[in-house]
């Protein structure tokens, strides 16, 4: 029997709502998806589920598909996309989902909560220098100069503790400010430039192409890239699957981290080729995907920085305690 990736989610809305959010936009057509997947078929292919979210990095999942990527690695894969992307955590922990591509705070944020996720491989990170992917945006007139003069305003982001409000708080700690002095506010991405237009709000933190859009405009203002002040190079997402899954099917676990591996680098390496699947992916126009500023592809899981995450999310209290990272990650 075939579902859809909304009623896998509906089934695990109760255990999300202790989870952090993340991610928005549009779903791109959800693929129908078999619970119970993860069995080799008569092609000798082992089919498995895969969520992402419907933001353009998760391209990269459809690109290894196209190019015949998975395959190679003796994997039928099946995407299938939901905004709802901390609800993806616990279809991932009943099975419902194999391995799905997110957040990292968010898994962070799952296994502090009690439930069993193992990070198989890295997917995507924010610049550690020059132009970053996401940045805080104010109108030029504001008289905010850096990230300590945001105390005492409103900042919007897309869900409340999550990376965007984490990385917020560290810079204005970092240029010397007070972070249990910054207010925030929870908005969809297309809503925030207006709001912030209208004086509604004193800060909005976007990611592309909302970014790039906003800049555009010249009474509004950079007022930098919190990922790269307090975490250069932060990770954006990870895949992951269930501790179980990962126990009961090591050989699977190993040919998607080794094929998910190989897509990234192969993804990095044709940027171009890889935008190009965005109309369809996205439904976005052709010439914003061919411009569009996008993160580092990178399946190698970047430790160092999720270590440092966990230990700031921690610090901050988005976490009771810092998860051991290393034991979370799949050798």
């Amino acid at each position: 029997m075939k579902k859809r990736l909304s009623t896998i989610l509906a089934g695990a809305s109760i255990a999300a709502l202790a989870l952090t959010g993340c991610g928005q936009g549009s779903p791109s057509g959800s693929a129908a998806s078999d619970t119970g997947a993860a069995a080799a078929g008569s092609d000798g292919l082992t089919k498995v589920v895969v969520g992402v979210l419907p933001i353009a990095p998760s391209v990269a999942v459809k690109y290894g598909i196209d190019k015949g990527i998975f395959e190679k690695h003796g994997l039928d894969v099946e995407f299938t996309t939901s905004s709802a992307g901390a609800a993806m955590l616990p279809a991932v922990s009943t099975g419902d989902l194999n391995f799905a591509v997110g957040n990292p705070l968010s898994v962070l944020t799952a296994v502090d909560k009690g439930l069993d996720m193992k990070i198989v491989s890295g997917y995507s990170d924010s610049k550690a220098e020059g132009d970053d992917i996401n940045g805080v945006v104010v109108r030029a007139d504001s008289g905010i100069k850096d990230f300590a003069g945001l105390a005492g305003k409103t900042t919007s982001v897309n869900a409340l503790k999550t990376q965007g409000d984490l990385t917020i708080m560290e810079s204005a700690t970092i240029d010397g400010g007070d972070s249990g002095a910054l207010k925030f506010s929870e908005m969809p991405f297309p809503d925030m430039e207006a709001q912030l237009d209208r004086g509604n709000m004193d800060a909005v933190w976007l990611p592309e192409p909302f970014l790039s859009k906003a800049l555009a405009n010249p009474d509004n203002a950079l007022l930098g890239y919190p990922n790269q002040k307090a975490i250069p190079g932060l990770p954006t997402m990870v895949s992951f699957t269930s501790g179980k899954f990962a126990q009961e099917k090591p050989e699977v676990v190993a040919d998607f981290k080794a094929a998910m591996t190989e897509t990234l680098a192969a993804a990095e390496a044709d940027q171009a080729g890889a935008k190009a699947m965005l109309p369809e992916f996205m439904k976005m126009d052709a010439k914003v995907a061919e411009n569009l500023k996008m993160e580092t592809w990178d399946g190698v899981v970047p430790s160092d920085q999720l270590a440092k995450l966990a230990e700031l999310a921690a610090k901050l209290k988005f976490l009771s305690k810092a998860p051991d990272v290393a034991a979370m990650t799949v050798k």
